[in-house]
Formats: C-alpha cells, structure tokens, sequence
C-alpha cells in the first residue's frame, strides 16, 4: 500500500511546498483536488502542468490522482435538467481524466455530492449518462474512474457500495470502478468497515481507499479504529493507494497531516 495525502489539507502552502511536506512526512503522493490549483484547472495550460510534474519529481512524489472533481468553477451539475450545464459539467469531467493523466495519476475519485444531487429518475439518468461518457474516457487514458458511494444528509444519490455496484455493472468499463470511503462506509454500511473490504475487496470492483473518521477528521484522530481496516486490506491484497482525507484540520493542515501518516504508519509496521 501507498500512503497519499490530500492536497487541500495543507492548500495555503505553495504546491513546490505541498510536495515537499509530504515527502517529507513519508508520504509516496498527493491526491490532488483539482481546485486548489485554480477554478480552472481543469484546462490548465501544458507549462503549467509541466510545473506540477516537476514539483512533484523534485520532491520524490507522485500526482496518485484527483479528486474533488467539480468543486470549480461554480455551477456545475451533472444531474441538472439545464443542457447546457450539464454539458459544461461533462465537459469539466472530460477535461480532469485528461488533467489526470497528464499530471501521472492512476485514478479520480468522484465524490462531489452537491453536484450529483438529484430530485428525481430523469436526474438520476443524467448523472449515469455523464459517468458512462466519463467511464469511456478514462478508459482511452489509461486512468481509473471511481464512484465513490457518500453518507448522507450531504448526499442524496449513490450513499451504499450496493447502489454504486448496481451502476458499475450497468456502464460495464473496467475503467469503472468502486472504492471505499472510510468516512461514508461506517455511517452507510451495515457492518463493519473492516468486513466491508473482506466483503467488497475480492469482487474486483474496488480501485481505491480513503481513510478518514466518522468525525470528519483523520485517522486517528476520533474514536473510529484503523487497525482491523488496514489487517483487512493487506489479508485482502490490496496495494494501491491509502489517501488521507480528513475534511476538519486541528490543530492546523501540516500538523494534521504529520499525525495521519505517523499513525498509519505505525499500522502498517504492526501488521507486516
């Protein structure tokens, strides 16, 4: 496994600086929220992505993916019955795969709840018609597309890894994918996150892991306890990427994230 942190947790540092931070935790990568890079950066210029992948090569990390992926420019839905938004809004997701791939991440995470809300079926076909267009895309990059199951109140589509499978399986991409939210899957599922990698791991369908507590801080710190998570991913075989994602930063984003890897870390070596 790959320990990756969150851009956005420690955003107000110069990107040069991001990377050089997490190297320095021991952390392999950044998922980067496209946002923190610009509300256009979904059509960042090529020197501009040369600069990332630079940043990231100097530091001795990686790009792993992108996530947040319509949290800018403001607007956007994939669910709306406005053509020409939701146009706009697939284009944005058509344009991030490209992003992705270009920067030499693997996956993109599509959380983004207020931009998948839905108020009834016709809605909910839109949003499948944008992630099959976006499947498609991902398939031609050579990138991972996952749809990432969320709790509610903040969502109101796609909350249980049931509900994703069912529209995995309809697109039917192996550029398709399932992944785990620690966050979401303790409040949505009905068992244990722990079984739910037992259960989930060896369908296939699971690219990706994000661990975060049901607090909304990070590993660690709340009372959920990771231990059983990460046995269940190394007995499962997993060996992708872990991303921290805590969305409350205490005391402050740097030191937040020096307590996330040390904590996991500290997992990782016990259960070797």
């Amino acid at each position: 496994m790959k320990l990756s942190l969150c851009n956005e947790v420690i955003r107000e540092l110069s990107f040069e600086r991001q990377c050089a931070l997490a190297a320095a935790l021991g952390y392999k990568g950044l998922e980067v929220a496209p946002f923190t890079l610009g509300d256009d950066a979904w059509r960042m210029p090529a020197s501009e992505r040369a600069f990332v992948r630079k940043a990231c090569a100097d530091a001795g990390v990686e790009v792993s993916g992108l996530h947040w992926l319509l949290a800018a420019p403001a607007g956007l839905s994939i669910a709306t019955d406005d053509r020409a938004v939701w146009q706009r809004s697939v284009d944005v997701l058509l344009s991030s795969i490209e992003l992705c791939a270009d920067l030499g991440g693997a996956y993109l995470v599509h959380g983004s709840p207020g931009q998948r809300r839905v108020a009834d079926a016709d809605d909910a076909k839109r949003v499948e018609e944008a992630w099959a267009a976006a499947a498609a895309a991902a398939e031609k990059a050579g990138v991972v597309y996952c749809l990432e199951p969320l709790a509610r109140p903040d969502c109101n589509f796609v909350n249980t890894l049931a509900e994703a499978e069912a529209i995995v399986r309809r697109i039917g991409s192996p550029a398709f994918r399932l992944m785990v939210d620690t966050l979401a899957s303790s409040l949505e599922e009905r068992e244990a996150v722990a079984d739910v990698i037992r259960r989930w791991m060896p369908t296939g369908l699971m690219a990706h892991v994000q661990f975060n507590d049901r607090n909304k801080r990070g590993p660690g710190e709340g009372a959920d306890k990771f231990a059983p998570v990460v046995e269940a991913l190394r007995d499962t075989g997993y060996d992708g990427w872990v991303a921290m994602e805590p969305f409350v930063y205490e005391p402050d984003g740097p030191t937040c994230a020096a307590r996330m890897i040390g904590y996991v870390q500290g997992l990782l070596e016990q259960t070797v």
